[in-house]
């Protein structure tokens, strides 16, 4: 016991401790170009992550040449914040670092000050070109406007691009495109009154993501003539709602035989405020049956929104492929670190829940694979406990450049230049519904700052993988150990609540 004990105060130590930059070295000079694509509402249901029945090749391949972090969480379990902690390296210090509207609230219209407004804007400032296309910060272009509103000339990131890209299509603006139907419709357009899910025989361009392939493919021809390091981010929509994909994807899976979630039903000893009813699903109105805690949607019903999510991966999957290919053909993958990021999980009826927005494994955990040309052990994966606020540190370190100020993750360097052994202890942090959550190897503690009791959650995920029961009460000592790992964090959010 007092080795255990031990074991988390060290962490807790080294989790505390500011990595200052004061007194660094001068920033090198540039050697890798970067690619980095983020993917929306992306679960860690790939094949690369051992799920055999689903079909996404493209990605399993990158894998097979990268390392795959088996366990990656996202910092918030929302598009905006959780890109917001990611792009800055920072855990949330206020609850608006909690919304979508994160990036609006504090780096919209702001001038270039010195602590750079993201990794890619310090990037900039260290000679790389930097480009942008499709949703990297909230928007889907990037631009702060209403989901209904004319496309505005305000920037989320006023000062990190040197270009930014979006071919919106027939959809005419990027929030109309990200909500896109083939044809051109779009869900609000349609005032809600839409399917969550579309199968068209059509072709990939026939929806938004194709087109962002394209632009990719087109960024990179014209990036290697111009004979400067860069970071191209890139930013696919699928597979968030609706779940739209060409009919060719839909065909790859057979419904009947798509298993159904593990943890169907609400873990033991748990509030339902911890969870929620679904209202962003439940906003397309033509769904068949509406799901909520208390009515979980049939077998049937669930197999079907399983079939349009997985075909929307695939879909997304086939995109992906498309740069990554573009990639090799321009040469440029001998020297470009590649990244790609889920913004979150997705629950796909776990615990009744269609929808992000809890502070479960499902919801928190997403994929995130990187590769470096001539990285050791390629194709391994690593099963390091790792968060979105990592990836800041990890890049300026490949690319031998000093952060401007101190970030909060830690770079992954070490698991993927180094040989892998036994993954050294670690803590990924999250933050949503008035609730702070730490995972280690082992255990996930949550609590909440709430009146709704139980207000400390405990998962023990080597007695219980899926997450079916809150064992806090069952295992008091783990959560008298743990609760210090919340409780001095260093983000002062818990002030607010």
């Amino acid at each position: 016991m007092q080795r255990i004990r031990s074991v988390f105060f060290y962490i807790l130590l080294l989790l505390l401790i500011p990595v200052s930059t004061t007194g660094q070295r001068k920033p090198a000079a540039p050697s890798y170009n970067i690619l980095f694509i983020a993917v929306d509402d992306l679960r860690p249901e790939l094949g690369a992550y051992g799920k055999s029945y689903m079909h996404t090749p493209h990605i399993d391949q990158l894998a097979r040449t990268g390392r795959v972090f088996l366990n990656h969480y996202v910092n918030v379990p929302t598009c905006g914040a959780s890109r917001y902690a990611l792009l800055t390296g920072r855990l949330p210090q206020t609850p608006a670092a909690l919304a979508n509207e994160a990036f609006e609230t504090f780096t919209a219209g702001e001038p270039r000050k010195a602590q750079p407004e993201s990794f890619a804007a310090l990037f900039r400032r260290n000679g790389y070109t930097t480009v942008g296309i499709g949703k990297i910060s909230h928007a889907p272009d990037g631009k702060v406007y209403g989901y209904n509103a004319p496309v505005s000339d305000k920037w989320e990131l006023p000062n990190s691009w040197d270009a930014f890209y979006m071919d919106a299509g027939k959809w005419g603006t990027g929030w109309n495109a990200f909500f896109g139907y083939a044809g051109g419709t779009n869900r609000q357009g349609m005032k809600n009154e839409v399917f969550p899910y579309e199968e068209k025989d059509v072709p990939d361009t026939a929806y938004p993501d194709g087109l962002t392939a394209r632009l990719a493919v087109q960024q990179l021809s014209a990036l290697k003539k111009q004979g400067k390091p860069f970071l191209l981010a890139v930013g696919f929509f699928k597979p968030h709602l609706p779940f739209t994909a060409p009919k060719k994807y839909w065909d790859l899976y057979e419904e009947a035989a798509l298993p159904l979630s593990a943890s169907p039903a609400i873990p033991a000893d748990v509030n339902g405020k911890s969870l929620h009813n679904s209202n962003e699903f439940n906003q397309y109105k033509m769904g068949i049956e509406k799901p909520s805690l208390k009515t979980p949607v049939s077998d049937a019903y669930a197999r079907k929104l399983r079939h349009a999510y997985f075909a929307a991966v695939s879909y997304v999957d086939a995109q992906v492929g498309q740069v990554l290919d573009a990639l090799v053909e321009t040469g440029l993958d001998k020297n470009t670190i590649v990244v790609l990021w889920g913004d979150h999980g997705w629950h796909l009826g776990d615990e009744r829940v269609w929808g992000k927005h809890t502070l479960s494994e499902y919801s928190l955990r997403s994929p995130l694979i990187i590769r470096v040309p001539g990285m050791p052990a390629a194709g391994s994966s690593s099963g390091r406990i790792v968060q979105s606020v990592d990836i800041y540190p990890t890049l300026l370190e490949l690319a031998k450049l000093a952060p401007a100020d101190t970030l909060d993750g830690k770079s992954l360097y070490p698991a993927l230049m180094r040989r892998l052994g036994k993954p050294e202890p670690s803590v990924a942090y999250s933050y949503f519904n008035r609730g702070i959550s730490i995972r280690t190897g082992r255990y996930r503690l949550t609590k909440y700052y709430r009146k709704e009791m139980p207000v400390i959650e405990l998962y023990d995920y080597s007695a219980d993988p899926n997450e079916t029961r809150n064992q806090a009460a069952q295992q008091p000592s783990v959560v008298k150990q743990l609760l210090p790992l919340i409780e001095n964090k260093k983000t002062s959010i818990q002030q607010y609540w």
